[in-house]
């Protein structure tokens, strides 16, 4: 382990040893599949909206199966029969892929939930994101488990009598469901009722999926084509390679036993006959709870949320664009100015991120009043306090070139950095740094800036490091003007353990700026302006 990375991780690892022992595994993992994929069609960055993404290909492949598929009982295993040696036009190929993407759907869906847990994404504002997913998971195996059923052949008669076996401990049903089973057997009505819960299942579980992105703005909903295709491709060898096949016939009369499960839908059944259908419900209920009670076990203070001050708000709406959770809102002024907006912060959603204030044209540090106050602001960290903090750091600085890094809480310790030549500020996230800051920093005295955050497409509050990209190209508002000598300023993408190579990267910076030319610095500086209140 590097040096720099080590008193961030023996802190963390105090706290909470075993998720940051796993963040710390996670971040080497994911760093491995960077260098494979690119940071930006890394897999494990997209698991969300490659979940969406499999639902849409096994809705698809469910529909055009549906086409050709017989809804009677009697009909129903030989038009299977029939969709599996490609009568319909590929349907053999869109069988096996709409088992293997049900399949994947489940393995993207887990990964999602791990990763988030890993990170720490359960918790504080995050709360309903987490909660909303976890009924998803139960309507993900209803679902897959009613596609089962719907083949009839001996699996699906095993698996349906242990679902109907697994129910009947409830008290709800007595063991009057499996007793009718026995009496009655599958009819048509019953057929027709397990068509009817494997359409209705999946378009609750869509419902589910729109409403768990909510609070959340710009979901990622798609993955990025690259992993799209990827995958698809993989999908479909391996539906050439092992097409899904049925097996024999449901036989009413005799109960099935040496069946092949598939492990991923139908491992509780298994469970169930190993130990007895009220442990498996008070497991799976008891799962359940601590899943829904996560966000808040154990309770923590979440820190203050971002405040509006009306008389530097101009209702421009940068705030309301860049808020990454839709925390904030656009309203009619409430003191009676005209045509004029003012913004509005839900405490409940906010992040306190800070990604608003650095959005803000009122944070701009080249004001002149005493104090600096913007439209809208952390109070834990007020932008004017920032700007005081820099310049005390620059009258502590001695040696050349100097350079301040501009760094980000959840992302490497910057702080390591800190030398006679290198001040060090940190806020919360990267994208509360207002461009204007830059410049300000170059106008003052430092002779580069370093912008470093979260790594490339894993910003802790999702839109940080897409924001400062484009803030610094100057394609979003409020953006870095294009008097700012740009060579100056460099941005350094290193996670909450790459401590070594954010130095490595100020290192390369600080080589590069003392082979700049002074003369146009010189010439920038002397351009230096000042905008009143």
């Amino acid at each position: 382990m590097h040096a720099t990375e080590a008193p961030l991780l023996r802190t963390t690892l105090h706290r909470a040893p075993m998720r940051t022992t796993l963040r710390f595994a996670l971040q080497r993992v994911e760093c491995g599949f960077d260098a494979a994929f690119g940071a930006k069609a890394n897999p494990w960055r997209h698991l969300g909206g490659t979940a969406f993404f499999l639902f849409f290909v096994v809705a698809g492949t469910g529909a055009y199966l549906y086409a050709a598929f017989d809804t009677s009982l009697d009909g129903a295993y030989e038009s299977v029969e029939r969709i599996t040696r490609g009568a319909w036009p590929l349907s053999g190929v869109a069988r096996s892929l709409h088992r293997y993407a049900s399949d994947a759907f489940v393995v993207v869906i887990f990964l999602h939930v791990l990763r988030e847990w890993i990170n720490g994404h359960a918790r504080g504002f995050r709360w309903y994101s987490w909660v909303s997913g976890v009924p998803l998971v139960w309507l993900v195996y209803a679902s897959g488990l009613g596609g089962y059923w719907l083949v009839f052949d001996r699996l699906a008669l095993w698996s349906l009598v242990a679902t109907t076996e697994w129910l009947d401990a409830l008290p709800l049903f007595g063991g009057t469901l499996a007793r009718n089973f026995i009496a009655d057997g599958v009819t048509n009505r019953l057929f027709s009722l397990l068509i009817f819960l494997h359409i209705g299942i999946p378009l609750a579980l869509l419902l589910g999926m729109w409403a768990h992105i909510q609070r959340i703005s710009r979901p990622r909903t798609n993955p990025p084509r690259d992993v799209a295709f990827g995958l698809t491709a993989a999908l479909l060898l391996l539906c050439l390679a092992k097409p899904v096949t049925s097996d024999a016939p449901a036989d009413l009369a005799l109960a099935p036993t040496d069946v092949n499960p598939d492990w991923i839908y139908q491992a509780i059944h298994p469970l169930f006959y190993a130990s007895s259908g009220t442990a498996l419900w008070i497991a799976a209920g008891v799962l359940t709870v601590a899943l829904v009670l996560l966000p808040w076990l154990p309770p923590t203070k979440r820190p203050p949320v971002a405040r509006i001050d009306l008389a530097n708000c101009n209702g421009c709406g940068r705030c309301f664009a860049d808020c990454p959770y839709v925390a904030v809102t656009m309203r009619p002024r409430s003191d009676g100015r005209p045509l004029l907006r003012e913004a509005v912060v839900d405490a409940d959603l906010c992040a306190a991120c800070g990604i608003c204030a650095g959005a803000c044209p009122s944070s701009t540090p080249f004001r002149s009043g005493v104090a600096l106050v913007t439209g809208i602001d952390l109070p834990q960290r007020p932008i004017g306090d920032v700007r005081d903090e820099l310049t005390r750091a620059l009258a502590d600085l001695r040696g050349a070139p100097r350079i301040v890094v501009f760094g980000c809480d959840c992302a490497a310790d910057a702080r390591a950095l800190q030398a006679n030549d290198t001040a060090v500020l940190s806020l919360p996230c990267a994208a509360m740094w207002p461009p204007s800051f830059v410049e300000y920093a170059l106008r003052s005295g430092f002779d580069g800036v370093m912008i470093a955050g979260c790594r490339d497409g894993d910003c802790a509050y999702r839109l940080g490091n897409r924001w400062i990209e484009e803030r610094m190209r100057g394609t979003r508002e409020p953006h870095l003007r294009g008097t700012v000598p740009i060579e100056r300023v460099e941005t350094a993408w290193c996670g909450p353990f790459d401590g070594a190579a954010l130095a490595r990267e100020l290192a390369r910076f600080r080589d590069r700026l003392g082979a700049l030319p002074a003369a146009r610095f010189a010439a920038f500086k002397r351009g230096r302006e000042v905008v009143d209140d």
